[in-house]
């Protein structure tokens, strides 16, 4: 149990940990041979997507595959296999969506957490296999991960440097990176180092054991999920599907192996193991004397979160939040506050400072932090804004001022965001807002605002507001955004500057293809069924 909290107004307040609408009951028949199809429909889009990533994907620079019988010709034939890798993503995106229709919150009969669970090793095992695909950056991973086998430091030279043009890691570095010092925390970068010391210049190998790191990772997201949602009185079957079944988390963690997936995965296992101790509390009291063993996990919880930090720091806002729930458990005075602040401080500089300097990497890592802000996305709302006022003022006769206004725009976004993180821990402290939501959101506003903005940044936010937020609005806000994301992008991890004219084709193929399959499965398809407003969660007041 944990403390309560209180949502807009209202005049009450329930404990996050207090049970809310009753269980759902099991699917019936008719409803597990939807289930059935559902589980098949998405395993063929897997299979589909792996075999499409041998052409489409962001394979190595020097492709084993090319030289594999029969294998080897989806590389030869780009268009094929990006057919082959859409139309898995098309039939992912449809199986996931009809799977939210079986773990609806408030549905008579849903779809069990064994049944999720079981569901999602179906979808993922053929990924495991896939060539990285819908982005690049294992290979920088293993390229800086190299400079720190080395005995160089990763925050102040790049692959280029550290490594040579011509070294088989540095090869497989998109060019703008091959230049820029490492971004990642020093955690991540020892678990590289351990990488290769295992596979050396070995990039198959190595794409091979970072994936595993990133199953690792998503195997926490998927522990920790269900238990948070119970805390917060979520459905855990419908976080568990929209946080760790979402098109977004299979296709960016564990086909892309985005080191997102480890740095989650720490953050809500240590929120989780730090709430396992926390008595049930109100506004109002009774405030109990502290708790067998509660200190202690508080104190594991946060060094857990830290380490999730030291791979990529925007977990560390967790411990802020975290530290809104103790304080509140504790009476929530400012004085509260700042004695709980002052001792997860203590947790995180100890922890931090223990992996910075055990690393032998140091601190260095702190100045690298903006590394990603070289590149000017126009995903950044604040880079799009710069862009847009650069433009207009060439259009008015002032002149080019793009550079000028994108760093006026960022500098604004810098602001806008940690201002937005802090109100949030505000209402939070004010039990206004349920903490885990306030995280969502303000990893949310940090990073949308931020100076580059990539599609698996939303997974900061998406997977945290599984299990903490509160209605069916949310939940089909970001079923939209997720699978319209998740269709957008191409598996290439690159532009296709100077070969646009294979996305029709390939679209064209993966449609057709993906509606033969549907009508196919029509018969089977669950239907969808409204919901009330508020069907996540119990009500709050």
């Amino acid at each position: 149990m944990v403390a309560g909290d209180t949502v807009g107004d209202a005049t009450r307040t329930r404990a996050e940990g207090e049970p809310g609408r009753a269980d759902s009951g099991p699917l019936d028949e008719r409803e597990r041979r939807q289930l059935d199809v559902v589980r098949r429909f998405g395993t063929v889009g897997s299979l589909l997507l792996t075999i499409g990533s041998l052409g489409a994907g962001a394979a190595p620079v020097f492709n084993p595959v090319f030289r594999l019988p029969v294998l080897g010709l989806f590389s030869r034939m780009t268009t094929v296999s990006l057919a082959f890798a859409f139309t898995g993503v098309f039939m992912i995106v449809l199986a996931w969506l009809a799977l939210g229709r079986l773990s609806r919150p408030g549905r008579a009969r849903a779809v069990s957490v064994p049944q999720m669970a079981r569901t999602l090793v179906m979808w993922i095992a053929p990924l495991v296999f896939t060539v990285p695909s819908f982005s690049r950056d294992v290979y920088s991973y293993l390229a800086q991960s190299e400079i720190v086998a080395m005995g160089q430091d990763p925050y102040t030279v790049g692959p280029a440097q550290a490594l040579g043009i011509n070294h088989p890691l540095t090869q497989g570095v998109p060019t703008m990176w091959r230049e820029t010092p490492s971004p990642y925390g020093p955690l991540f970068l020892t678990l590289g180092k351990a990488v290769n010391w295992l596979t050396g210049d070995h990039v198959v190998l190595g794409v091979a054991a970072h994936r595993a790191l990133a199953l690792l990772g998503l195997a926490m997201v998927i522990w920790a999920l269900p238990r948070l949602a119970r805390r917060f009185g979520v459905s855990p079957v419908s976080a568990l599907w929209l946080g760790a079944a979402n098109p977004l988390v299979l296709f960016h963690l564990v086909v892309g192996v985005h080191n997102e997936a480890l740095a989650i995965g720490l953050m809500l296992v240590g929120f989780e193991l730090a709430l396992r101790r926390m008595p049930r509390v109100t506004p109002d009291g009774p405030f109990p004397p502290w708790q067998r063993g509660e200190l202690l996990w508080y104190g594991v919880g946060a060094a857990v979160i830290t380490l999730g930090a030291a791979v990529k720091i925007p977990a560390a806002l967790a411990l802020g939040f975290l530290g809104v729930m103790i304080a509140r458990r504790m009476g929530g005075s400012w004085k509260n506050l700042f004695a709980v602040a002052g001792g997860l401080g203590v947790v995180f500089a100890v922890v931090l400072t223990a992996t910075s300097l055990g690393s032998g990497l140091g601190y260095g890592w702190v100045a690298t932090l903006n590394t990603a802000a070289t590149i000017k996305s126009w995903m950044a709302p604040m880079t799009a804004l710069g862009f847009g006022a650069g433009w207009l003022g060439i259009v008015l006769g002032l002149g080019n001022h793009i550079d000028a206004a994108i760093t006026a725009s960022r500098t604004v976004g810098a602001v806008i965001g940690p201002l937005i993180a802090a109100k949030l821990l505000l209402d939070s402290f004010r039990w206004k807002l349920r903490p885990l939501t306030g995280l969502g959101v303000g990893l949310g506003a940090v990073l949308v605002f931020g100076a580059t903005v990539q599609p698996w940044y939303l997974l900061w936010a998406a997977v945290p507001l599984a299990a903490g937020a509160g209605n069916t609005r949310f939940r089909t806000a970001a079923m939209v955004v997720s699978a319209g994301l998740a269709v957008a992008l191409g598996p290439t991890g690159a532009t296709f500057d100077g070969r646009v004219f294979v996305l029709p084709y390939a679209y064209i193929g993966a449609i057709a293809v993906t509606l033969l399959a549907v009508t196919a499965v029509r018969k089977h398809i669950p239907r969808a069924e409204w919901a009330p407003a508020g069907a996540v969660t119990a009500p709050t007041s």
